[in-house]
């Protein structure tokens, strides 16, 4: 009886990782296919069959509209996993990295490389990785030092955020250059995304979920608490700064091209757990697809609601994702004593 039980949950998983899968796959056949260029399918199947070349259809799709999807599909699966490991580090599913500051490390360090004039790809992309586990670093030696709670992790995480961005803002008033720079960036969006930026975060994002996905029994003895991983020889210090680095280069990795997408890391792993549970072997790779799927639909619908207007999708996203987190936090308050 349990060995069925067993194979019908590994078989309703592998079920689910492929709608998963099917759901990613046609939201990036949308997104290349509809916008308002005008251009016809059938130009487009030609221009993808044929390659670059020199007519409006070859330029559209080669140079816009193809990297623009794999942005969105990248950007999505690495917020995504990264919130998924934060909130199993963290043990708090309201954690996420736009919430603990790793989006407002990662800021800060693009704000600052345009301050000096730093634009190299790989510059930039390295900046905001170390913003982003900056920022991480701090959140959990504040929590150590305090011996904070679940919640105050969260809320020192605010805190930290608030921080963050008043430097980044007094940067950007200091040198106007650097504002007009990293204004996409702060936004959020694609639309400025090009092959060249997105190489190097495309490495780090994907190798970033490969070892990810090599530690998910690792992730899920480490979720036990410290005294049940300790008790299993789990090196509970050096796995949890591993994981948090993973997520810090996951999420600084996204936003170097993509800007601050807020609420991806939280709003995909709750629907990801509502879906297929909470087994780390399932629920990050379900998290790559469902999060990649996500953010290349936003994408899709920022483009579409107000055309020939493009709003960008970080600011679709914060009209999404404030309120789910207030639905997060008024569910916790029911659940309370």
């Amino acid at each position: 009886m349990q060995n069925l039980k067993s194979s019908s949950t590994k078989s309703k998983g592998a079920l689910l990782l492929i709608g998963a899968a099917a759901f990613l796959i046609l939201s990036a056949v949308l997104n290349i296919c509809l916008g308002a260029s005008g251009v016809s399918l059938g130009a487009l199947w030609h221009a993808l069959l044929e390659g670059p070349g020199t007519s409006k259809a070859a330029r559209i799709l080669w140079y816009v509209r193809l990297p623009r999807t794999a942005a969105s599909l990248l950007a999505g699966a690495g917020l995504a996993v990264s919130g998924a490991v934060i909130q199993k580090v963290l043990a708090n599913n309201l954690a996420s990295p736009g919430i603990i500051g790793i989006n407002a490390g990662a800021g800060l360090a693009v704000a600052a490389c345009c301050a000096f004039g730093t634009y190299a790809v790989w510059a930039v992309a390295g900046a905001s990785f170390l913003g982003a586990m900056t920022a991480t670093f701090l959140v959990v030696i504040v929590a150590r030092k305090s011996n904070a709670s679940r919640t105050t992790v969260v809320l020192g995480g605010v805190a930290v955020t608030a921080c963050l961005n008043a430097v980044t803002e007094t940067i950007v008033t200091m040198v106007p250059d650097a504002a007009l720079a990293s204004v996409d960036f702060r936004v959020g969006g694609f639309s400025s995304v090009n092959q060249t930026r997105l190489l190097p975060a495309a490495i780090l994002i994907l190798a970033g979920i490969a070892v990810v996905c090599m530690l998910t029994n690792e992730l899920d003895v480490l979720s036990l608490g410290d005294d049940t991983a300790h008790a299993l020889g789990l090196r509970v210090a050096r796995m949890r700064n591993t994981m948090l680095t993973l997520a810090a280069l996951l999420a600084g990795a996204s936003v170097s091209f993509a800007g601050v997408l807020g609420f991806v890391g939280l709003i995909v792993p709750h629907m990801a757990r509502r879906i297929i549970g909470n087994d780390s072997g399932r629920l990050i790779p379900f998290c790559a697809l469902l999060g990649g799927g996500f953010v290349t639909i936003c994408d899709l619908a920022s483009r579409l609601i107000f055309a020939p207007y493009e709003l960008p999708a970080g600011i679709l996203m914060s009209f999404l994702g404030g309120p789910f987190f207030i639905w997060l936090l008024l569910k916790r308050k029911d659940k309370q004593p």
